[in-house]
């Protein structure tokens, strides 16, 4: 009993804290993101200590990040990224290579060897896609041809990452590294997200209309929350994260004539369960310059082909790590790969690179743009690749 009354008071605070940092945010023409980041450091441990990230908590926030994810999913329709498909690659693979090398260069340059600073830099590599996407969805851009590369490069980023951290982790161990074993692993994760998306699109489009036959107008939304978390879970037994399948089961739900609907009756959702992610991103923290440019670079030439602004507007939405470098780091620290100091600076940046990129990246999208669907060069270019 006692622990459930602890556990309530913390979910208390921190969604009380998420809507005051929030309503601060805006109030100075930032994104919510970052005051409910900034106030998950205040009320967690480095400061007042008021709550402690938990396992229950820890559940909360996936299931929070995971709708997030879905309901950009919503937003974006299969065609819209197939039509970015050629920038949306080069962002992913080269805003994974620019990092990587960098923070690895790095990391040896101030002592750890060879080995370890291999483990090191994997943390500079995937980007934080809830975070992003947050923004994304806040300021209505989800349609932008910028938001369609981002998320569509976050997914080639997350394929990427797991594959590097299981050769650093190899290398690590002192183990042999098994070329073949990564082939299918990754083998496994491309085909998991071509073969659910492409088919699962398909089979919506043709098969929707058995939605419109339910009685209860909450139906549809429970049905496709279903088929959210079944692919999120299915996501992760392919070594991808679970946002991963919450946003291609997005995507298919998109395809379905409730879709309006569908978002409306997200919004409450999301607003309750949302904050707990950005809450407890903040309150893991007790740096980096690199970890931002290197992805900031790595973004930007990957989408040259959309122009300078937008490959800006893209470089700046691959920047935050979030909770994809904490997890990196806690996996080090208990490996004894390296020491509290190390893991600090590591931590630091995840969450320095979270609260940065966000007004970098609202403040861009809000610039006078003029049509993407009629001006963007690049567009016939990817539906052919």
């Amino acid at each position: 009993m006692a622990d459930t009354t602890a556990i309530l008071l913390e979910v208390f605070i921190i969604f009380a804290a998420a809507q005051i940092g929030g309503a601060i945010a805006r109030w100075i023409r930032l994104p919510d993101v970052v005051g409910q980041i900034v106030v998950g450091c205040i009320v967690g441990p480095s400061v007042f200590g008021w709550i402690t990230p938990s396992q229950p908590l820890e559940v909360l926030s996936e299931i929070g990040v995971v709708l997030l994810l879905f309901a950009v999913g919503l937003e974006t329709r299969l065609d819209d990224v197939k039509r970015v498909g050629g920038s949306a690659f080069a962002v992913g693979v080269i805003g994974v290579i620019v990092p990587f090398v960098c923070g690895a260069i790095w990391a040896h340059s101030i002592g750890p060897d060879w080995p370890r600073s291999l483990f090191v830099a994997a943390a500079f590599v995937a980007t934080s896609a809830g975070i992003t996407a947050s923004v994304l969805k806040q300021m209505g851009v989800l349609r932008r041809t910028e938001s369609r590369v981002i998320l569509g490069a976050a997914v080639i980023d997350d394929i990427l990452a797991m594959l590097l951290l299981g050769v650093v982790v190899a290398i690590q161990a002192g183990g042999s590294l098994r070329v073949s074993r990564l082939l299918v692993v990754a083998g496994e994760a491309i085909g998991f997200v071509l073969v659910v998306g492409w088919l699962g699109t398909l089979m919506m489009r043709r098969s929707s209309r058995w939605l419109e036959r339910t009685r209860d107008p909450m139906s549809p939304l429970l049905i496709v929350l279903i088929l959210c978390l079944g692919l999120a879970w299915v996501a992760t037994r392919f070594g991808l994260a679970a946002i991963i399948g919450a946003f291609l089961a997005g995507m298919i739900a998109s395809e379905t004539r409730q879709r309006a609907q569908l978002e409306e009756q997200m919004r409450p959702l999301l607003a309750l369960m949302t904050p707990f992610f950005f809450v407890l991103t903040g309150a893991k923290v007790i740096a980096t310059l690199l970890a931002l440019v290197t992805k900031l670079v790595g973004g930007w030439l990957g989408a040259l082909r959309l122009g300078p602004r937008s490959a800006l507007i893209v470089g700046v939405g691959m920047m935050p790590r979030g909770e994809v470098g904490i997890v990196v780091a806690a996996l080090g620290l208990a490996a004894g790969v390296f020491g509290q100091q190390l893991y600090a600076v590591i931590i630091a940046m995840s969450l320095l690179t979270s609260v940065i990129a966000p007004p970098f990246l609202a403040m861009l999208l809000k610039e006078p743009d003029t049509d993407q669907e009629t001006r963007d060069p690049v567009r016939s270019r990817d539906s052919a690749v």
